[in-house]
């Protein structure tokens, strides 16, 4: 399957690229964040200051086919202050506007959930901590780089504001045993409505995911889940809500800290307000789960995790914006609380986009 799937998008590519020039048109983007942050834990430490220094860079190129096939694809140079190298796969976009993304493509549920508004900002707490509870949506999202991603045209099947995507990808077998845990194979199908009631426009989306492990000793799936979120703005106002469930095997640097996660749940909720330069922003998470490091078991006791934030952003100039933010966080781990990975977190600082 590996082999043949390799085949076809070398094929797909020769074919579609032979019309194609051979300088693509090339763009770049990226930002440069600065600021300062802060933590106070719950624990016995003192509170913690931090500069914050981030850098994003990213280039794409795309081009079109005499016959009016896009083609795109793209580089990550710097991510998060790191240097990535990080290659992107092709995004092929035909004539009727639906997509075919390959190579690292995804799983459709996660691109078709609702975005949920959140608070901005660089603030957070870190620390040493064996809790999986979900901090977010799509916490279970698994899928290898080899494998693909179709997005429908809009309107579909007739139905306004209706689109629907469906991703497929096929992993690494050769782990067998063990602590260890890849991707096996994996598939998704995800759905997004966008309608207008009155003066308030509702998205809805989601859908579900299921990737295979390759550890034959695991009980279970890499990643099995279900989300979905709504979102309603009206005006200046946006709120929104998402659910998701599932399970998956959690893996980390050290194969041994890897887990089976058990009966994993997230909430997130958010709301936002524009006025003129400045953007207000709240939003809640709250997620639990349980879980083992012993594979083939299932965990007995709660991890949780609840996050409360808050930011003002000021858009001080066309690609700039001043940033404050806020996050209260608590974690429990087996039942108990920790606080050394509990407590509350500030930033203040300043974003240039180009």
């Amino acid at each position: 399957m590996k082999k043949e799937l390799l085949a076809a998008t070398a094929l797909v590519s020769t074919l579609v690229g032979a019309s194609v020039a051979q300088a693509a048109t090339a763009s770049f983007s990226g930002s440069v964040k600065s600021g300062v942050e802060g933590q106070d834990t719950d624990g016995t430490a003192d509170g913690t200051y931090a500069v914050m220094q981030q850098t994003n860079l990213s280039f794409s190129a795309s081009e079109t086919t005499d016959s009016g096939i896009k083609i795109s694809s793209g580089i990550t140079v710097i991510n998060e202050g790191s240097f990535s190298g990080d290659s992107g796969g092709l995004t092929l976009t035909f004539t009727d506007g639906s997509k075919l993304d390959l190579i690292e493509a995804g799983n459709s549920y996660s691109t078709k959930l609702a975005s949920v508004p959140s608070a901005g900002g660089e603030q957070g707490l870190t620390g040493t901590t064996n809790n999986h509870a979900p901090t977010g949506l799509a916490f279970a999202n698994s899928s290898s780089k080899i494998g693909f991603e179709y997005h429908s045209v809009a309107d579909a099947f007739g139905i306004d504001g209706f689109t629907w995507a469906v991703s497929g990808s096929t992993g690494d077998d050769s782990d067998g045993s063990g602590s260890s845990s890849t991707v096996e194979s994996s598939y998704s199908v995800g759905v997004s409505y966008v309608t207008d009631a009155g003066d308030t426009t509702v998205t809805v989306g989601g859908g579900f995911m299921s990737a295979d492990d390759s550890n034959s000793d695991t009980a279970n799936s890499k990643g099995e889940e279900t989300a979905v979120a709504l979102t309603a703005k009206t005006g200046d106002l946006t709120v929104g809500v998402g659910w998701s469930a599932g399970t998956e095997v959690a893996t980390h640097s050290s194969t041994t800290d890897n887990s089976e996660v058990d009966g994993g749940e997230a909430m997130t909720a958010g709301a936002s307000y524009v006025s003129g330069d400045i953007t207000f922003a709240v939003s809640y998470v709250d997620g639990e789960a349980k879980d083992i490091a012993t594979f083939g078991s299932a965990g007995s006791n709660t991890d949780t995790y609840e996050k409360t934030a808050a930011s003002v952003t000021y858009a001080v100039a066309s690609g700039v914006s001043a940033i404050i933010g806020y996050s209260s966080e608590d974690r429990g781990d087996e039942g108990s609380a920790t606080p050394d990975v509990s407590g509350t977190a500030w930033y203040v600082g300043a974003t240039v986009s180009f």
